[in-house]
């Protein structure tokens, strides 16, 4: 099995899918989708080569690397009708992008719609394929560092009226909604790096005066 997508579909995907990022907020710009990408590609091989995945007969499970690649390219496409709805709008924009079936099947496509549709980190329910949770996964890449100035970037973006305090006031609202024990991300791969960074992460949330002189460091470098 191709431990790298394929050359045609990559060269698809640099010119006409990437490029759209750059539209959207500094959070969801080209280099977040590469890091899922990346971190997708590293899940499948994780999964491939592991003897405790199989499916519901018994037999090995194997991830299709174009598929998990694809659907990690396409995850936030949908940011071009808005937040709220981008998980489903992606999925729609797989399904409607004739190109791909040059590499995919109907079925295999429906798979990746329905994976870039369950790849929210809010949603209640988990991922319905082995897909939607590697890509769900991927896109939680939990660098401690990186999460602060992304939920910052985005209170930037989409608040712009806050001073300063309420400013720090939101961005500490999110991170506990979100990555503090009991908030609302899940982890779906147990062999992902995010548990252990996810760990490190909570405790700078939990020390708030660290989480002060994080804040203030990106501050500066925002305003």
């Amino acid at each position: 099995m191709r431990k790298t997508p394929n050359a045609e579909l990559v060269a698809y995907v640099e010119q006409e899918i990437l490029p759209r990022y750059a539209a959207f907020d500094a959070a969801h710009r080209e280099d977040h989708a590469r890091t899922v990408i990346a971190q997708s590609l590293n899940l499948a091989q994780i999964i491939n080569d592991s003897p405790q995945y199989v499916n519901e007969d018994g037999s090995k499970m194997r991830i299709d690397i174009d598929m998990a690649y694809a659907i990690a390219a396409y995850h936030d496409t949908g940011l071009t009708e808005g937040r709220d709805t981008h998980h489903s709008v992606s999925a729609r924009i797989i399904r409607e992008d004739k190109k791909l079936r040059q590499w995919f099947t109907p079925e295999q496509i429906e798979i990746m719609a329905d994976a870039a549709e369950d790849h929210r980190a809010s949603s209640k329910s988990a991922p319905r394929t082995i897909y939607g949770r590697i890509v769900a996964e991927a896109d939680r890449d939990i660098d401690p560092i990186k999460i602060i100035r992304r939920t910052m970037q985005f209170g930037f973006a989409h608040y712009p009226h806050l001073d300063k305090e309420k400013y720090y006031e939101r961005t500490l609202e999110h991170l506990h909604e979100k990555y503090a024990e009991g908030g609302y991300l899940k982890l779906w791969i147990p062999e992902s790096p995010n548990g252990e960074r996810l760990r490190k992460l909570r405790e700078i949330i939990r020390d708030e005066s660290l989480l002060r002189q994080i804040f203030e460091q990106i501050y500066v470098n925002m305003v």
